[in-house]
């Protein structure tokens, strides 16, 4: 599948803001049933777009621009060529041992009731088989949110209210496998759903698997990453996969507005 993606993000200060310091990770990388066909990212403002790759070898794109600001636009547009893999993701660039995505953080750190949740829904000796009966428990469990601009919360908190953003969703995945000492990890990106209702840009989790590898599991979705879905960035939770990350100098109210749109190109035939 060819997916065409565009994301905008707008910010208006009620103060003209004295600066801006951002970190982007809003390019994805190719690997094995994802091929980039064309990406570019445009920033409102005289700046320099600085590339690097950080630790778990996100591509980040890093700028800074001097106030006064009123507004700022950061746009983002991009073709990916997709295939589906049933949800295993090879060829990607792998930093660090499976091992440390058993590391908890801040915002998966799991709480006595998920915990015992977490065992509950997984038995048996196949990993492959619970990690399913887990997505599918998780996704039966948990309610997306209505509001999609809503930060991801602690996923304690969010368990026990069982609602939350895709990214909170994905970090009770994620704890829960840890749990049960299977490696896994959170990863943004977007999907091409067909359904306005349903959020394009999206969080879900992948999941080590051994003798298999990392396999991509969505617990909102019930099911493993498939031809839809760009992956973007990878983390130990959301916040090191963040797509803007970032401050800015000066008082006042800031207002947010973000776009998105994920479809499938049209493919040109040769007469």
């Amino acid at each position: 599948m060819r997916i065409c993606v565009t994301h905008e993000t707008r910010y208006q200060y009620g103060e003209p803001a004295k600066g801006v310091i951002q970190t982007l990770r809003l390019t994805p990388r190719p690997h094995d049933g994802q091929h980039v066909v064309d990406w570019r990212i445009d920033v409102s403002g005289d700046c320099r777009l600085d590339t690097h790759e950080d630790a778990f070898g996100n591509i980040t794109t890093a700028y800074s621009i001097d106030g006064p600001l009123e507004r700022l636009r950061i746009s983002v547009e991009g073709e990916v060529e997709t295939q589906d893999t049933s949800g295993v993701v090879r060829g990607t660039v792998e930093p660090f041992p499976p091992s440390l995505f058993l590391r908890e953080t801040p915002l998966t750190e799991p709480g006595a009731e998920l915990a015992a949740y977490a065992r509950d829904a997984s038995t048996g000796a196949d990993t492959l088989a619970r990690m399913h009966t887990l997505l599918a428990r998780v996704h039966d469990d948990m309610t997306l949110t209505t509001d999609a601009a809503a930060p991801a919360v602690g996923v304690a908190a969010a368990f026990a209210d069982r609602t939350g953003t895709s990214a909170d969703i994905a970090h009770v995945f994620i704890a829960a496998a840890r749990v049960t000492g299977v490696p896994a990890r959170f990863i943004n990106g977007y999907v091409h759903t067909g359904d306005q209702t349903v959020p394009a840009r999206r969080a879900w989790a992948e999941a080590h698997i051994a003798g298999l590898g990392w396999v991509a599991f969505d617990p909102l979705a019930c099911l493993c990453a498939n031809d839809a879905y760009v992956r973007v960035a990878v983390g130990l939770d959301s916040l090191g996969a963040t797509p803007i990350r970032g401050m800015r100098y000066g008082s006042g109210d800031e207002d947010l507005d973000v776009a998105v749109k994920v479809v499938q190109a049209l493919r040109q035939t040769q007469s």
